[in-house]
């Protein structure tokens, strides 16, 4: 039997006997899936690990006896690899804790749904939000997703013959995002002449929890995008949690605003949507980067990018959580480079730098190389 052939067991971990049957229900609607058991508390989940052996752990961030954290940090130190998605609130509270979590190895989150709802509408976006996500972790297709081909050998092809220098260097990422973001952006100098602008999927407030935790990180300050903002170098920007992203004017007086529009591929931030308006701002000095996530969100966008003479670079899938929306806009022979994130960084400031002064690329490369 095949891992494709058996059913893909989730542990449920949370105090809410509520909470336990509405994402029992979820799971148990897919037929692919199956609950492998149940948990009120962290230590209680620990004790059944081995018992039950699961394929991927629902994590609650607030419980007594031992939290969502605690018990992140106990399963990986003991050496447990699977998946985690965490179930958090929609408050700050929940949104910091999060954060928190997925920079202690938790693989993805949901939020409950807030109050105010019946009993089947929160189950169905339960639904809606877990079971893509566990299929994506579990490396299971999904059946609104088209069939995706053997992905092709990490590459990094010559560069185009470009006649202006980079711009801008515009970023999209999803699950796993977070992770990806805080090994990438320390490696971006504090003189780094361009403007960085992020769309990572996230709801409101925790986007604001992310910057200021790779503030931390960084050379750079990182911050929430805020309307009318200037587009300069000095700071990195990522899009607010439930809000477009977007860029309009001429340099040096090109704006950031953020918009309520659609959502676009069920997203709000879209990574399509930045990147279509930095394709019309900015033209071939685009840099668009794909991180890792899932879906195709970014695909469209980077079309747009690839026919003003952009330059796109993505994630390679063995450093990705989900090669989802790097391995769309791979597939599609898109990308100038395929690379592991560990090399994204600085071939990005290599790129960026290379038709700037010659001294201060060459010093950069110094740096970086072993």
């Amino acid at each position: 039997m095949t891992a494709l052939d058996r059913k893909t067991r989730v542990l449920i971990v949370d105090d809410s006997v509520v909470m336990r049957r509405l994402l029992s229900e979820a799971i148990a609607s897919d037929p692919d899936m199956e609950v492998a058991g149940y948990a009120a508390d962290g230590r209680i989940a620990l004790a059944l690990m081995d018992q039950v052996a699961p394929d991927l752990v629902t994590l609650d961030v607030e419980m007594p006896v031992m939290d969502g954290l605690a018990t992140l940090q106990a399963m990986r130190t003991a050496g447990h690899t699977l998946p985690i998605i965490m179930f958090s609130t929609l408050t700050e509270r929940g949104a910091e804790a999060t954060i928190d979590a997925l920079a202690m190895g938790a693989s993805d989150y949901v939020a409950k749904p807030a109050g105010g709802g019946d009993y089947t509408t929160a189950r169905q976006r339960i639904r809606e939000a877990l079971i893509p996500k566990i299929k994506a972790l579990c490396g299971r297709p999904h059946a609104s997703l088209p069939a995706q081909p053997a992905s092709p050998q990490p590459k990094t092809l010559p560069y185009k013959k470009w006649t202006e220098p980079v711009s801008l260097v515009a970023i999209g990422s999803s699950t796993g995002g977070p992770n990806a973001l805080a090994q990438l952006l320390p490696t971006i100098p504090h003189d780094f002449p361009v403007p960085i602008l992020i769309v990572q999927h996230m709801p409101p407030a925790f986007t604001r929890f992310l910057a200021q935790r790779l503030t931390g990180l960084c050379h750079l300050p990182v911050e929430e995008a805020e309307e009318g903002d200037v587009v300069k170098p000095g700071k990195i920007s990522v899009a607010p949690g439930g809000y477009h992203l977007v860029v309009k004017g001429r340099e040096p007086q090109t704006r950031m605003h953020i918009t309520q529009d659609a959502p676009e591929n069920s997203c709000r931030p879209s990574v399509d949507v930045l990147f279509r308006s930095v394709a019309q701002t900015f033209a071939g000095r685009t840099l668009g980067v794909v991180l890792t996530g899932m879906g195709q969100d970014g695909l469209r966008g980077c079309e747009a990018l690839a026919s003003v003479g952009g330059e796109i670079i993505v994630q390679d899938e063995a450093t990705s959580v989900v090669w989802g929306m790097p391995g769309f806009v791979a597939r599609e022979g898109l990308a100038d480079a395929v690379l592991p994130i560990a090399a994204v960084g600085p071939h990005i400031v290599q790129r960026v730098l290379a038709r700037r002064t010659l001294a201060g690329a060459s010093r950069y490369i110094a740096a970086v190389t072993p």
